[in-house]
């Protein structure tokens, strides 16, 4: 495995890193479940996948449970973890550099209504069949795991 050096040298002051956990819910229909970016997140139009930061001490494994029921109303159970990616942000809010550490799980819907996030970083969330979500304004981590369901379907 080739690793590349961190992006942007040593750390700074007023660097921070954020661990999340993203989960990938795909039905029988081959649709996957992707939620819209609030417009009070100022980020434009964009769909990502249900999940968020993990509170201190909590593993990922509940984090994305927690989640993914906070922003869509479904409850999940775990499937197995499908990637881990990173990505630094420069100039993110209040820190210089973000380094986001994402842990992507495929989750099953076990119960649970959709419905909307009143008050959070996503304002909606849609199921979609692949062909459709790549159509759409999809964040790099919903891409990336589009990429990933695809790949583990022709597997």
């Amino acid at each position: 495995m080739n690793v590349e050096p961190p992006a942007g040298g040593p750390q700074a002051g007023n660097d921070r890193t954020r661990v999340a956990a993203y989960a990938v819910a795909c039905d029988e229909q081959d649709r996957i479940l992707l939620c819209h970016i609030a417009p009070s997140v100022g980020v434009g139009d964009v769909w990502t996948l249900p999940g968020g930061g993990l509170e201190f001490g909590e593993p990922p494994e509940v984090a994305v449970l927690r989640e993914l029921s906070e922003e869509t109303g479904y409850v999940g159970e775990l499937d197995g973890l499908l990637g881990v990616g990173d990505r630094v942000f420069h100039e993110a809010e209040g820190v210089d550099r973000l380094h986001a550490i994402r842990i992507l799980y495929r989750v099953r819907i076990v119960g649970g209504e959709l419905r909307d996030e009143p008050d959070g970083s996503t304002d909606t969330c849609r199921w979609f069949t692949t062909s459709d979500a790549r159509k759409l304004r999809l964040g790099e981590l919903a891409r990336y795991a589009l990429d990933l369901v695809t790949a583990h379907r022709r597997g």
